[in-house]
């Protein structure tokens, strides 16, 4: 089951079968393959069910094998007739019994139980006593539903020739899946990661980093006004993993081509304004179309600019195709708009754009986080510069690319790489923007706050912000959690893209009585990564994006020395903004390491006497994006849900990699101010909500609905 859901959750094909007819066929034909190759393989049948091994025996006899090629395997105290049986036929038979640890013996008992005693169970329908003839019929599959059976069934390179677009059957069986577990009668359908335990995906991904290291070192020019513009001052963008290797050259405009790009988006803002909600969100929908199409190309550009691993950048695409879709979807309901009538009297409330928005993105999510904002601006009808981060420049024009072909119009959409010192500056205090949206630093993102709220001269409005600024992210781990859990969730959630994600886990707070062993199995957890150059395979942590993020990282290191314990440090290589994983231990609430965002590969663990005290430490910083808790304790759940301080909080699982319209993101407190991206709610912000009343009586006559 656990299996089904994962699959289930990512839009994946489905890896086991669903009913046990279908298991028990697939059973029969393994066997058939281990007995046709018995000269190189010695096979092992294990089944307590009699047709399973009777099955066996045929084929050997069939195939004239020797009964010394092969064995038959039962449990002990479970088959010991059929035993018996199958030995005095002159088989080998093996029977086994479970040793070892209590606590893993008991898991596997209590499975043991749950199958035998499931109505489907051999055993079960034996102990019924059922006629000879239905017990060793043979296992008749259910007609497949979807691709979950099938998959099961097709060959590695059959499954290669799908795409990821390509799932309309899946689709049909995950939507029928996620119906009857939501209130929501249209469930979003998310756009499926790569499943890269599949060797054609792995292959495709590999080819693609290929290519894209053809293009290495392109200079990519802004785009204003439907044109790509040459500019002045240029910027290397390079690879962290390598920063030998120049991935591109940024043109970075001045203030007067900023100025330009503004006055461009005031001329095309009439005409974009009027456009059918419905154009602007097919626009949206052939971008996320070509995102589609253009997955591993992209996965590979975030690999060797951004120093993400394939598994973490894969994902983002699929972010960025869902903000497309999510956004086109929500913009034709909210273009209805809500109608109050009453007799000689309509009421009509609906949504306008708001006008120029600037959009400034960070770079650790360099497709996903800018193309939701953009879209989102886009598709309410704004008219969008988008000023990315120097360090992610060359993945934006990606997306410019991306945006283009899929129809936007001139001057509505225009592309502004620029110091923020200067350039972002001055758009953001230009009086003709009506809106930032903003994702990065506290310091910067209330700068911003700061400067948009001050009138300049000839403005008529107040802009709106929107800021996501980061995080101090705690996990509570108390006694009652299941520990493989928590230490895979906390590992992977503090060191994946080596820490740099506002939603990583930089604190773990733990109960005394499980500190220490939870502490020593997070330590070893952690060493097991793989540090290393993110277009290899086997990296499990790349490097950090620049070598100003991996100093601070550094200077944040030592100041962790003076007030805590190292638990763990891992050498770094050469070549690259490496830093190996850090583990403190026994950190004070009130350290610097505790307080302060550092956006790297550095995790505090935390003792607590009492989850109330837990709470407290976690609930104890300026920031409140994402939390988690891994317990089994109902009264801790339920306390969390209540008091854990986050807008985002994960019970039992990792605390990053939030999905559209599953868990819209976005925290409070200093963490941010706007609503939650992938939300119901996110488009409002881009909107100005109006109403028009009209009186509808004519010369004293009030129509009135069903009266002549």
């Amino acid at each position: 089951m656990r299996k089904r859901l994962k699959a289930v959750q990512k839009d994946w094909e489905q890896p086991v079968f669903n009913d046990k007819a279908a298991t028990d066929a697939n059973f029969e034909a393994m066997t058939r393959l281990l007995l046709e190759n018995h000269e190189y393989l010695y096979a092992a049948i294990g089944s307590h069910n009699v047709r399973s091994q009777a099955w066996a025996i045929a084929i050997a006899q069939t195939l004239k094998i020797p009964p010394r090629r092969f064995e038959c395997q039962v449990l002990y105290g479970m088959a010991d007739k059929l035993a018996k049986a199958i030995a005095d036929r002159g088989y080998r038979v093996r029977v086994y019994c479970p040793y070892g640890e209590l606590i893993p013996g008991m898991s596997y008992l209590i499975r043991r139980l749950l199958e035998n005693t499931a109505n489907s169970s051999f055993l079960r329908q034996n102990l019924e006593e059922r006629p000879i003839e239905e017990l060793l019929a043979p296992p008749v599959r259910q007609e497949a539903e979807g691709r979950g059976q099938k998959g099961s069934q097709e060959s590695e390179e059959d499954m290669g020739t799908r795409r990821h677009g390509d799932t309309e059957n899946s689709s049909i069986q995950n939507s029928k899946f996620k119906i009857q577990n939501s209130s929501s009668p249209l469930p979003f359908i998310n756009a499926a990661d790569t499943d890269y335990a599949n060797n054609t995906y792995r292959k495709e991904v590999q080819q693609a980093l290929q290519q894209v290291r053809q293009q290495l070192g392109k200079t990519y020019l802004p785009f204003i006004n439907g044109k790509y513009v040459q500019t002045e001052t240029h910027v290397d963008s390079l690879n962290p993993s390598n920063f030998a290797e120049t991935v591109g050259t940024i043109g970075l405009i001045s203030v007067e081509q900023a100025e330009a790009a503004i006055q461009a988006a005031k001329a095309a803002f009439p005409a974009w304004k009027r456009t059918p909600a419905k154009e602007r969100a097919d626009i949206l929908r052939r971008a996320a179309d070509l995102m589609e199409q253009r997955r591993h190309e992209l996965v590979a550009w975030m690999v060797l600019e951004t120093g993400k691993v394939v598994r973490e950048a894969d994902p983002e695409v699929s972010e960025a195709i869902d903000f497309c879709r999510y956004y086109a979807d929500e913009m034709e309901r909210l273009e209805n708009g809500v109608a109050y009538d009453y007799p000689g009297e309509t009421n009509r409330y609906h949504y306008q754009p708001r006008g120029i928005s600037l959009i400034i993105s960070p770079w650790n999510f360099p497709l996903a986080i800018p193309t939701g904002m953009t879209v989102a601006s886009l598709v309410a009808g704004n008219c969008t510069l988008l000023k990315p981060a120097e360090v992610s420049s060359v993945i934006t024009a990606k997306l410019t690319e991306i945006l283009v072909e899929a129809g936007i119009p001139e001057g509505v959409f225009q592309y502004v790489p620029g110091k923020g010192s200067t350039v972002g500056a001055h758009m953001v205090k230009h009086p003709d923007v009506h809106m930032i949206t903003f994702t990065g630093s506290q310091e910067v993102g209330c700068r911003i706050y700061a400067d948009a709220a001050i009138l300049q001269p000839g403005q008529k409005h107040l802009k709106r912000v929107i800021a996501e600024m980061g995080g101090k992210n705690a996990i509570i781990v108390d006694e009652s959690a299941d520990l493989d859990q928590a230490v895979q969730g906390v590992a992977q959630s503090a060191f994946g893209y080596s820490g740099q994600k506002c939603s990583a886990c930089s604190r773990v707070v733990v109960l005394e009585p499980i500190y220490d062993i939870f502490l020593a199995r997070l330590v070893e957890a952690a060493r097991s990564l793989n540090l290393g150059p993110t277009d290899q395979p086997s990296t499990k942590v790349g490097p950090v994006i620049d070598a100003n993020a991996r100093d601070r990282i550094r200077e944040y290191i030592e100041k962790g020395r003076m007030e805590s314990e190292v638990a763990l440090e891992m050498t770094a290589p050469d070549g690259g903004y490496f830093i190996g994983p850090v583990i403190f231990r026994d950190v004070s609430p009130t350290a610097v390491i505790a307080q302060e965002e550092i956006f790297g590969p550095v995790l505090a663990v935390m003792r607590a006497k009492t989850f109330d005290e837990a709470l407290e430490i976690a609930n104890g910083t300026r920031y409140a994006l994402t939390g988690g808790l891994y317990s089994r304790t109902p009264s801790h759940i339920e306390r969390a849900q209540q008091d854990f301080e986050v807008g985002n909080l994960y019970i039992n699982r990792g605390i990053t990699g939030a999905i559209v319209a599953r868990q819209p993101f976005g925290g409070f407190k200093l963490s941010g101010v706007g609503s939650k991206a992938g939300g119901p709610d996110y488009l409002l912000q881009f909107l100005e909500p109006r109403v028009v009343t009209e009186n509808v009586q004519r010369q004293g006559f009030a129509p009135i609905e069903g009266v002549d």
